[in-house]
Protein backbone atom coordinates (compact mmCIF):
# COMPACT_ATOMS: atom_id res chain seq x y z
CA UNK A 1 0.00 0.00 0.00
CA UNK A 2 1.81 3.21 -1.13
CA UNK A 3 0.57 6.34 0.61
CA UNK A 4 1.49 9.75 -1.62
CA UNK A 5 1.76 12.72 0.69
CA UNK A 6 1.57 16.11 -1.19
CA UNK A 7 3.43 18.88 0.98
CA UNK A 8 2.70 22.56 -0.61
CA UNK A 9 4.39 25.27 0.82
CA UNK A 10 5.58 29.07 0.24
CA UNK A 11 8.47 31.22 2.17
CA UNK A 12 7.43 28.29 4.97
CA UNK A 13 11.51 27.65 6.21
CA UNK A 14 10.88 28.24 9.67
CA UNK A 15 8.16 25.50 9.95
CA UNK A 16 8.76 23.05 7.32
CA UNK A 17 11.70 21.34 8.90
CA UNK A 18 8.89 19.81 11.09
CA UNK A 19 6.76 18.80 8.02
CA UNK A 20 9.03 16.74 6.48
CA UNK A 21 10.67 15.01 9.30
CA UNK A 22 7.15 13.97 10.99
CA UNK A 23 6.63 12.20 7.30
CA UNK A 24 10.26 10.66 7.18
CA UNK A 25 9.89 9.42 10.52
CA UNK A 26 6.74 7.39 9.75
CA UNK A 27 6.93 3.43 10.45
CA UNK A 28 4.87 2.70 7.20
CA UNK A 29 7.52 1.88 4.69
CA UNK A 30 5.86 2.89 1.07
CA UNK A 31 5.43 6.88 1.27
CA UNK A 32 5.77 9.09 -1.72
CA UNK A 33 6.81 12.71 -0.25
CA UNK A 34 5.81 15.35 -3.15
CA UNK A 35 6.66 18.67 -2.54
CA UNK A 36 5.40 21.35 -4.27
CA UNK A 37 6.57 24.93 -4.04
CA UNK A 38 5.89 28.27 -5.19
CA UNK A 39 8.68 29.73 -6.04
CA UNK A 40 9.97 30.61 -2.61
CA UNK A 41 12.22 33.37 -2.02
CA UNK A 42 13.58 32.02 1.35
CA UNK A 43 15.62 29.31 2.49
CA UNK A 44 12.01 26.23 1.53
CA UNK A 45 13.91 24.58 -1.31
CA UNK A 46 17.06 24.77 0.91
CA UNK A 47 15.07 22.84 3.46
CA UNK A 48 13.78 20.29 1.32
CA UNK A 49 16.84 19.52 0.12
CA UNK A 50 17.88 18.27 3.13
CA UNK A 51 15.44 15.36 3.60
CA UNK A 52 16.28 12.64 1.11
CA UNK A 53 13.44 10.72 1.35
CA UNK A 54 11.83 13.59 -0.44
CA UNK A 55 10.61 12.25 -4.30
CA UNK A 56 9.51 14.95 -5.99
CA UNK A 57 10.09 18.86 -5.36
CA UNK A 58 8.57 21.31 -8.25
CA UNK A 59 9.67 24.46 -7.37
CA UNK A 60 7.99 27.18 -9.86
CA UNK A 61 4.95 29.74 -9.40
CA UNK A 62 1.66 28.50 -9.62
CA UNK A 63 -1.84 29.90 -9.11
CA UNK A 64 -2.49 30.00 -5.65
CA UNK A 65 -3.10 26.69 -2.69
CA UNK A 66 -5.23 24.69 -4.55
CA UNK A 67 -3.38 24.82 -8.16
CA UNK A 68 -0.58 23.62 -6.31
CA UNK A 69 -2.46 20.78 -4.32
CA UNK A 70 -4.03 19.51 -7.98
CA UNK A 71 -0.21 19.29 -9.05
CA UNK A 72 0.80 17.59 -6.13
CA UNK A 73 -2.48 14.83 -7.27
CA UNK A 74 -1.08 14.54 -10.72
CA UNK A 75 2.34 13.93 -9.74
CA UNK A 76 0.84 11.15 -6.76
CA UNK A 77 1.42 7.50 -7.81
CA UNK A 78 0.65 5.89 -4.45
CA UNK A 79 -2.87 3.97 -4.04
CA UNK A 80 -3.63 6.94 -1.41
CA UNK A 81 -3.21 10.04 -1.43
CA UNK A 82 -3.19 12.73 1.63
CA UNK A 83 -2.17 16.37 1.98
CA UNK A 84 -0.10 17.79 4.75
CA UNK A 85 0.70 21.57 4.56
CA UNK A 86 3.70 23.05 5.58
CA UNK A 87 2.92 24.08 8.93
CA UNK A 88 1.34 20.77 10.38
CA UNK A 89 2.96 17.72 11.61
CA UNK A 90 2.18 14.09 11.78
CA UNK A 91 1.39 12.87 15.79
CA UNK A 92 3.32 10.25 16.11
CA UNK A 93 5.57 7.90 13.58
CA UNK A 94 2.62 5.30 13.45
CA UNK A 95 -0.53 7.45 11.46
CA UNK A 96 0.35 6.40 7.96
CA UNK A 97 0.93 2.81 9.38
CA UNK A 98 -2.39 2.86 10.02
CA UNK A 99 -4.19 4.76 7.58
CA UNK A 100 -2.49 1.75 5.03
CA UNK A 101 -3.82 -1.19 7.31
CA UNK A 102 -7.69 0.37 7.16
CA UNK A 103 -7.25 0.62 3.45
CA UNK A 104 -5.45 -2.33 2.81
CA UNK A 105 -8.14 -4.46 4.78
CA UNK A 106 -11.02 -2.41 4.06
CA UNK A 107 -11.09 -2.62 0.36
CA UNK A 108 -14.51 -0.96 -0.14
CA UNK A 109 -13.17 2.32 1.82
CA UNK A 110 -12.20 4.98 -0.41
CA UNK A 111 -11.18 7.67 1.98
CA UNK A 112 -10.37 7.86 5.84
CA UNK A 113 -10.35 10.86 8.28
CA UNK A 114 -9.50 10.96 12.14
CA UNK A 115 -8.93 13.90 14.73
CA UNK A 116 -6.65 16.67 14.55
CA UNK A 117 -4.69 19.32 17.53
CA UNK A 118 -3.95 22.13 16.80
CA UNK A 119 -1.68 23.68 18.12
CA UNK A 120 0.79 27.24 19.42
CA UNK A 121 2.94 28.16 16.22
CA UNK A 122 5.74 28.38 18.44
CA UNK A 123 5.19 25.94 21.36
CA UNK A 124 4.34 23.28 19.51
CA UNK A 125 3.65 20.83 22.96
CA UNK A 126 0.81 23.34 23.81
CA UNK A 127 -2.93 22.31 22.47
CA UNK A 128 -5.02 25.60 21.62
CA UNK A 129 -7.66 23.59 20.26
CA UNK A 130 -8.57 20.02 19.53
CA UNK A 131 -11.29 19.09 16.64
CA UNK A 132 -12.65 15.76 17.19
CA UNK A 133 -14.20 14.84 14.44
CA UNK A 134 -16.41 11.56 15.12
CA UNK A 135 -17.99 8.87 13.64
CA UNK A 136 -19.41 9.86 10.28
CA UNK A 137 -23.04 10.54 8.50
CA UNK A 138 -23.28 12.02 5.18
CA UNK A 139 -26.28 14.62 6.75
CA UNK A 140 -23.92 15.87 9.11
CA UNK A 141 -22.46 18.33 6.38
CA UNK A 142 -26.27 19.81 6.82
CA UNK A 143 -25.40 21.19 10.48
CA UNK A 144 -21.86 22.45 9.48
CA UNK A 145 -19.86 19.07 10.12
CA UNK A 146 -16.73 18.73 7.75
CA UNK A 147 -13.41 16.77 8.58
CA UNK A 148 -10.27 18.02 9.40
CA UNK A 149 -8.45 18.52 5.34
CA UNK A 150 -4.94 17.61 6.74
CA UNK A 151 -6.32 13.92 8.50
CA UNK A 152 -8.36 13.29 4.76
CA UNK A 153 -6.92 10.27 3.09
CA UNK A 154 -8.56 9.18 -0.29
CA UNK A 155 -7.53 6.77 -3.01
CA UNK A 156 -6.28 8.29 -6.02
CA UNK A 157 -8.13 6.45 -8.48
CA UNK A 158 -11.25 9.03 -7.17
CA UNK A 159 -9.70 12.25 -8.16
CA UNK A 160 -9.47 10.72 -11.37
CA UNK A 161 -13.28 9.98 -11.40
CA UNK A 162 -14.77 13.11 -9.16
CA UNK A 163 -12.00 15.75 -9.49
CA UNK A 164 -9.53 17.66 -7.43
CA UNK A 165 -9.83 21.05 -6.16
CA UNK A 166 -11.58 23.88 -7.90
CA UNK A 167 -9.67 26.58 -7.68
CA UNK A 168 -12.03 29.17 -8.02
CA UNK A 169 -12.25 28.78 -4.44
CA UNK A 170 -9.34 30.78 -2.95
CA UNK A 171 -10.58 29.52 0.48
CA UNK A 172 -12.70 26.45 0.68
CA UNK A 173 -11.79 24.17 -2.27
CA UNK A 174 -10.76 21.83 0.47
CA UNK A 175 -14.75 21.94 2.20
CA UNK A 176 -15.87 22.00 -1.23
CA UNK A 177 -14.27 19.03 -2.36
CA UNK A 178 -15.03 16.88 0.74
CA UNK A 179 -18.80 18.05 0.32
CA UNK A 180 -18.93 16.21 -2.78
CA UNK A 181 -16.76 13.29 -2.67
CA UNK A 182 -18.86 12.34 0.99
CA UNK A 183 -22.14 14.08 0.84
CA UNK A 184 -22.97 14.39 -2.73
CA UNK A 185 -21.65 11.18 -4.04
CA UNK A 186 -21.29 9.50 -0.47
CA UNK A 187 -18.09 7.52 -1.20
CA UNK A 188 -17.62 4.91 1.60
CA UNK A 189 -14.90 6.65 4.17
CA UNK A 190 -14.07 5.70 7.56
CA UNK A 191 -13.29 7.44 10.95
CA UNK A 192 -9.57 6.58 12.71
CA UNK A 193 -11.06 7.75 16.37
CA UNK A 194 -7.61 9.34 17.22
CA UNK A 195 -5.14 12.70 16.63
CA UNK A 196 -3.57 11.98 13.40
CA UNK A 197 -2.22 15.61 13.04
CA UNK A 198 -0.65 18.67 14.82
CA UNK A 199 -1.84 21.89 13.29
CA UNK A 200 -0.54 25.14 13.91
CA UNK A 201 -2.44 28.21 14.49
CA UNK A 202 -2.99 30.65 11.84
CA UNK A 203 -3.86 28.74 8.48
CA UNK A 204 -4.92 30.47 5.52
CA UNK A 205 -9.04 30.69 6.24
CA UNK A 206 -8.79 32.19 9.62
CA UNK A 207 -5.79 34.28 9.46
CA UNK A 208 -8.04 37.61 9.48
CA UNK A 209 -11.27 38.35 9.28
CA UNK A 210 -11.68 39.29 5.98
CA UNK A 211 -10.29 35.27 4.96
CA UNK A 212 -13.11 34.01 7.00
CA UNK A 213 -15.87 35.91 5.73
CA UNK A 214 -14.64 34.77 1.92
CA UNK A 215 -14.49 31.22 3.32
CA UNK A 216 -18.24 31.45 4.49
CA UNK A 217 -19.01 32.93 1.23
CA UNK A 218 -17.04 30.39 -0.65
CA UNK A 219 -18.74 27.67 1.65
CA UNK A 220 -21.90 28.87 0.39
CA UNK A 221 -20.68 28.28 -3.20
CA UNK A 222 -19.53 25.40 -2.78
CA UNK A 223 -22.69 23.77 -2.11
CA UNK A 224 -24.35 25.69 -5.33
CA UNK A 225 -21.85 24.58 -7.66
CA UNK A 226 -22.46 20.95 -7.21
CA UNK A 227 -26.27 21.48 -7.24
CA UNK A 228 -27.37 21.20 -3.25
CA UNK A 229 -29.08 23.13 -0.88
CA UNK A 230 -27.90 23.55 2.47
CA UNK A 231 -30.21 24.02 5.28
CA UNK A 232 -30.75 27.78 6.52
CA UNK A 233 -28.84 27.06 9.65
CA UNK A 234 -25.66 25.11 7.58
CA UNK A 235 -23.35 28.00 6.89
CA UNK A 236 -24.78 29.70 10.98
CA UNK A 237 -23.40 25.94 12.49
CA UNK A 238 -20.19 25.76 10.18
CA UNK A 239 -18.03 28.45 12.49
CA UNK A 240 -20.08 27.54 15.94
CA UNK A 241 -19.30 24.01 16.05
CA UNK A 242 -15.33 25.22 16.46
CA UNK A 243 -16.33 26.98 19.75
CA UNK A 244 -16.60 23.60 21.73
CA UNK A 245 -13.04 22.92 20.24
CA UNK A 246 -11.56 25.58 22.00
CA UNK A 247 -13.17 25.15 25.57
CA UNK A 248 -12.88 21.05 26.06
CA UNK A 249 -10.06 19.26 24.78
CA UNK A 250 -7.40 17.52 26.31
CA UNK A 251 -4.71 19.05 28.27
CA UNK A 252 -0.75 18.65 27.10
Amino acid sequence: MKISIITVCRNSAHTIRDTLASVRDQAHPDVEHILIDGASTDQTPAVIREFKHVAHLTSEPDQGLYDAMNKGIRLATGDVVGVLNADDFYANPEVLAKVAAVFAQQEKTAALYGDLRYVHPRATNRTVRFWRSGPFHPDLFRYGWMPPHPTFFVRRKLYDILGGYDTRLRNAADYELMLRFLYKFRIPVMYLPEVMVHMRTGGLSNRSFSNRWRANREDRFAWAMNGLKPAFYTLWLKPLRKIPQYLHHPKT
